[in-house]
């Protein structure tokens, strides 16, 4: 990194941190805030899908010629689904389950993909018997899965585009290169299978605009070669996800993406259908995180403090994808922040050892009872707890529009003890 960027690198850092202060604030300012933990306590992630929604209509406002399917893995909160559904987003779901969810709130199959490559044959049958008709796919086996599948069943090849500085490599475990990509597609016409296209991901939260850019040009190539090559003519291309969101340093914001993707797409959308399946993007900044201090030590390496959720519960994204999400004392979210700070451990409420939540992080004076507060915890987080000693998955509750009376109805006096100034 050149000396010009290390000098922006605080700055930038800062302001993320003054953002995300702010918004936490507000939140738990808010009445429906504070009703939720004086009714359920914590742990308790907080969640407005107001915010998916804003997010969905930032990202079509980026890029108004793609077509977005969430990827329901990220959060599959029923609230969530329901905002997306409202305002016509597509879906993207990896299981039978996934698709359960969308089909039992009546959403039109058509605006589902599927897009685990490897799938068992029951659960292909389930999803065309629900009406989807876009799969993907990376190998012979998979292909071989689909002959005599409905005519209007549609195949994407699933690409490999390695990108290591991305926080989980998507191809590592999918995904083919080029010559198996050609050989899958004369599979494909031999078995009477349709090909649409192709789709990739360049990885999750992929802080790296050009290398969105350099994918899309790198698929757009092949399709051109192929459809000379073998006389057909694809439809489809999905540029999959892997949209970054800000943890706890900035991160390229979705314009800055969309800079780098509109000239390599923009002139492929009138002969193509474009999609892609962003999950993080759209809902990690729509929940936050709300913590106890459980208990306090003096230990050789300074100040730990015990909450009740960790690496095995919420902070599930800390260990599975190395992102770290901001921690703030709640008291100081509305104070002067003129308090003393010192170093501190935060450590998780299990008796597992490694459930180490973060390391030298600043922090007032804290006790047995005080808020801690996370933001940024809508992504991977619920959806990956485990219930490791017994301990109960965090509760979500939905504050600001969609909240239901029962999330707001705590009295004033309930109000009042909730700790948070």
């Amino acid at each position: 990194m050149n000396l010009a960027a290390l000098r922006r690198e605080p700055r930038t850092t800062q302001a993320l941190e003054h953002r995300r202060r702010a918004e936490a604030s507000a939140l738990l300012s808010s009445v429906a805030a504070r009703a939720a933990i004086a009714l359920r306590g914590t742990p308790l992630l907080l969640l407005d899908p107001e915010r998916v929604r804003r997010q969905y209509r930032h990202l079509r406002n980026a890029l108004p010629f793609v077509g977005f399917h969430y990827a329901v893995k990220a959060l599959a909160h029923d609230a969530v689904l329901d905002v997306l559904d409202d305002a016509g987003c597509g879906f993207d779901v990896a299981t039978g389950e996934e698709l359960a969810m969308l089909t039992r709130r009546g959403v039109d199959a058509s605006r589902v993909i599927h897009t685990h490559p490897i799938k068992k044959p029951a659960e292909i049958a389930e999803a065309l018997a629900a009406g989807v008709r876009t799969f993907v796919v990376d190998n012979d086996v998979e292909i071989d899965k689909f002959r005599g599948a409905p005519s209007d069943t549609r195949l994407l090849v699933r690409l490999s585009y390695r990108s290591p500085h991305a926080k989980s490599d998507l191809s590592s475990k999918f995904g083919v290169g080029p010559f198996e990509a050609a050989h899958l597609v004369e599979r494909a016409l031999a078995a009477g299978v349709t090909i649409a296209g192709f789709s990739y991901h360049v990885g999750s939260q992929l802080d790296d605009p050009g290398r969105f850019a350099a994918a899309a040009t790198d698929t757009l190539e092949l399709m051109g070669i192929l459809e000379r090559r073998l006389n057909v003519q694809f439809d489809t291309l999905d540029i999959g996800g892997g949209f970054p969101a800000s943890y706890d340093s900035e991160t390229a914001a979705i314009e800055d993406i969309a800079v780098a993707l509109r000239p390599v797409l923009e002139p492929h959308a009138r002969r193509l259908r474009i999609i892609a399946e962003p999950g993080r993007v759209m809902v990690a900044d729509a929940m936050t995180l709300v913590t106890s201090v459980v208990g306090v030590a003096e230990r050789s390496d300074g100040r730990w403090y015990y909450l009740d959720d960790g690496l095995y519960g919420s902070y599930s994204n800390v260990l599975t994808e190395d992102v770290h999400p901001l921690v703030f004392a709640a008291r100081e979210l509305t104070g002067d922040g003129a308090e003393q700070h010192r170093w501190a451990t935060l450590g998780g409420p299990t008796c597992d050892s490694s459930d180490v939540i973060a390391r030298e992080i600043m922090l007032p004076e804290l006790h047995v009872g005080d808020l801690l507060v996370s933001p940024t915890m809508g992504a991977y987080t619920t959806v990956t707890a485990t219930r490791f000693n017994g301990r109960p998955f965090t509760p979500v509750a939905v504050v600001g529009k969609g909240a239901s009376t029962a999330e707001v109805a705590a009295t004033s006096s309930d109000v009042r003890r909730v700790p948070i100034v």
